[in-house]
């Protein structure tokens, strides 16, 4: 922008150089009628030129059925709705698929698109001729489909939304755009909030070699090694579930059926099944909602900041866009002055060989109007190439590929002009602050952070204290099985003679007497299974009933007190970053208010400076055509006139730049420009998003800036 005020500069400074030099000449009596022809021809060409065309404008096609809202002051507490707008709430990661009735969807990945990086539709509705027409509405809402920032920025809140899912369902979530705290710090255990149910089968078949028979089971008087079997299976469940309360649940439930050639078993087989429920809950280190909490508070203020992260990349996108189609529309009238200045030259260097082969014109007065002619040249050069590089801008700003083969090679026609923008201004700098405060994406995700920081604070706090854990468990076992009836017993002799105190045989009839045994009669078997054991489970026949009380005390505790210290730190911290971005917003603020009322007053002046150069040029012709003044000096006044129109409208560039810097530094450039409401589905700006003082695709109450000659 420098560059070009000094261009401009520079080219006012040449040209009043030069109109000295030949208002100099002109005072020179020697004047033929040849060069009076010339004159007249080139101060009737001049003068019947269309100065205007310089900044003439192509009216819009295809304008917006509807016209755009009246302008109401934004409120002081309005707050942004960046989620609605733009796309963001086309999709909801943050409750996962549904998985009731169909389970299997909890075991498959969300399904996500691809990204789109082709072009919008409505770029190629605004292409006609050839040649792409382009309103400021219409690059805004291009600008916002398809800028490529925010296709990315987009993908920010979703991320975020994963962070929530996971933190419900007991984990930590993870950082996100503008978020400075992922998760909590705090050495606090992680409890799976999701239910979770595990089983296990277990099939066994041993052969174990006896060493010893009668204790075994295996019979006795073996002479050989013996071995016993065994075949085992095991179905165990297990349920459990951690709660936000920090209480863990779990319910065990387990089933054994074995059967071995053992004999000392009562029953064989045997089906052994248990019932077990416990609980486990902290009293003072992991106790309470808010501590258990913590990551998912976390994650869904982390949430709010990357929507505001997302309406930061917005406002700036909305802003980039604004100023990059002033400076393309300055860059094309500049291209149209330039070539002016290269047409005057043109003339008046042709006038001069004329009067020079006249004999009526120095040598050296032709090769100052050559190098002048081939100055302006080399200013037509730059400004062309300046309009080239601000078209290519926008092209990146507006389209997904600017190498699309539709757009490529495409000019841009731009259809709005600049104007005097009406008073924005808050009536106080304190409302203005307070309106900032209100709205300024960055001090909003400040607040969600320093909350971030006070919840991570508390949790490592909580973590400090000893771990007291009250605990009480529960269960009832059953146990089934086969065994034999047995009926009245059969006694017969053992082989053992009953013996008197002195271990001598007894003798009856002569015959000694001997031990008798008792041999069971087996009648028939009982049958019991895995039907027994529930019932006896369920009827509390075998209950155990355990509690337990758990003190955990670190006697120097220098981790969690490392933990909460930085935790601390960490919230002091944030504090003061509050403070830092309320100065750099008051500082913004102040800057774009000053530039803004120093835009006013720069359009003011330059309008000013070219009124007195048109009215300054039409004297100078109306004395050319009394004779009183030269070709020279109406072409020099028309050089000027050029300059000061070209000044002004850069100005008004200015002017717009700077009220669109003021709007973002207020933090307003979303609900000033509607792109709050939006298509949540495709994501697209709804045609009703239009740029308050237009109408279908045009300024409204704005007359060309220039007619009849450059007068308005």
């Amino acid at each position: 922008m420098m560059n070009r005020w000094r261009t401009a500069k520079s080219f006012s400074l040449q040209v009043r150089k030069m109109r000295s030099r030949i208002f100099t000449n002109a005072k020179c009596p020697d004047r033929g009628t040849g060069r009076s022809l010339v004159a007249f021809f080139l101060a009737a060409m001049l003068a019947a030129g269309p100065l205007s065309s310089a900044f003439g404008q192509t009216p819009a096609q295809n304008p917006p059925s509807n016209p755009a809202p009246p302008d109401s002051p934004a409120p002081q507490n309005a707050t942004i709705a960046p989620v609605a707008s733009l796309g963001v709430g086309k999709h909801d990661f943050s409750t996962g698929p549904r998985v009731f009735p169909e389970i299997w969807k909890a075991y498959r990945p969300i399904q996500i698109e691809n990204p789109v990086i082709t072009n919008s539709a409505r770029l190629d509705q605004l292409i006609h001729d050839g040649k792409l027409e382009l309103s400021l509405q219409d690059a805004v809402e291009l600008a916002l489909e398809n800028s490529m920032d925010i296709v990315v920025e987009r993908y920010a809140p979703w991320m975020a939304d994963t962070s929530i899912l996971k933190a419900k369902s007991g984990g930590a979530g993870q950082s996100t755009s503008g978020a400075l705290l992922g998760s909590s710090t705090a050495n606090l255990p992680f409890l799976s909030f999701d239910p979770n149910i595990s089983g296990t089968i277990l099939l066994n078949d041993e052969q174990t070699p006896v060493n010893n028979p009668l204790i075994s089971g295996t019979g006795t008087g073996l002479t050989t090694l013996s071995h016993l079997e065994t075949h085992q299976a095991e179905y165990n469940g297990q349920f459990t579930q951690g709660f936000e309360t920090g209480t863990s649940l779990f319910i065990n439930w387990d089933n054994t059926r074995s059967s071995s050639t053992s004999s000392a078993n009562f029953l064989n087989p045997y089906v052994q099944s248990s019932l077990s429920i416990g609980f486990s809950q902290p009293l003072l280190s992991g106790f309470g909602l808010s501590v258990n909490r913590r990551n998912i508070l976390i994650a869904k203020n982390n949430r709010k900041i990357a929507d505001w992260a997302f309406a930061q990349q917005a406002i700036t996108t909305i802003t980039n866009t604004i100023t990059d189609y002033w400076e393309l529309v300055y860059a094309r009238a500049n291209v149209k002055i330039e070539e002016q200045a290269v047409t005057v030259s043109g003339k008046l260097y042709s006038d001069n060989k004329k009067q020079l082969d006249a004999g009526t014109m120095s040598p050296l007065d032709v090769v100052t109007a050559e190098s002048e002619l081939a100055t302006d040249r080399q200013n037509l050069i730059v400004a062309q190439t300046v309009k080239l590089q601000d078209e290519q801008i926008l092209k990146n700003v507006i389209s997904k590929d600017p190498l699309a083969s539709n757009i490529v090679g495409i000019e841009i026609i731009t259809t709005d002009e600049p104007k005097r923008v009406a008073e924005i201004e808050n009536p106080s700098f304190e409302d203005s602050m307070k309106e900032a405060f209100a709205k300024r994406p960055e001090l909003q995700q400040q607040v969600y952070n320093l909350k971030n920081a006070d919840i991570d604070m508390q949790a490592t706090r909580n973590a400090l204290l000893p771990a007291l854990t009250v605990s009480g468990e529960y269960s009832s076992v059953g146990l089934a099985g086969n065994a034999s009836i047995t009926g009245t017993p059969t006694y017969l002799s053992s082989g053992v003679p009953i013996v008197d105190g002195n271990g001598m045989p007894i003798l009856v009839n002569g015959e000694p007497v001997f031990e008798p045994i008792s041999v069971p009669t087996v009648t028939g078997a009982s049958q019991q299974g895995f039907t027994t054991a529930q019932n006896q489970i369920f009827h509390n026949r075998f209950p155990s009933y355990v509690g337990q009380l758990t003190l955990n005390l670190p006697l120097r505790n220098r981790s969690a007190q490392a933990d909460s210290a930085r935790a601390i730190l960490n919230q002091r911290e944030e504090q003061a970053t509050i403070q830092q971005l309320k100065n750099a917003a008051i500082l913004d603020v102040r800057n774009t208010y000053i530039a803004l009322t120093q835009g006013r007053a720069q359009v003011e002046a330059a309008s000013k400076a070219r009124e007195l150069e048109q009215i300054a040029f039409d004297d100078e012709q109306k004395k050319y055509k009394l004779g009183a003044s030269t070709v020279y000096n109406v072409i020099l006044m028309q050089r000027d006139l050029i300059t000061a129109q070209g000044t002004e409208l850069r100005a008004l560039a200015n002017l717009e730049e700077a009220k669109a810097n003021y709007e973002r530094a207020l933090g307003r450039t979303l609900e000033v420009n509607h792109v709050t409401v939006a298509d949540a589905k495709s994501g697209a700006v709804e045609r009703e998003t239009l740029i308050p003082g237009t109408l279908h695709g045009k300024v409204v109450g704005t007359e060309d800036l220039f007619k009849d000659g450059g007068t308005r």
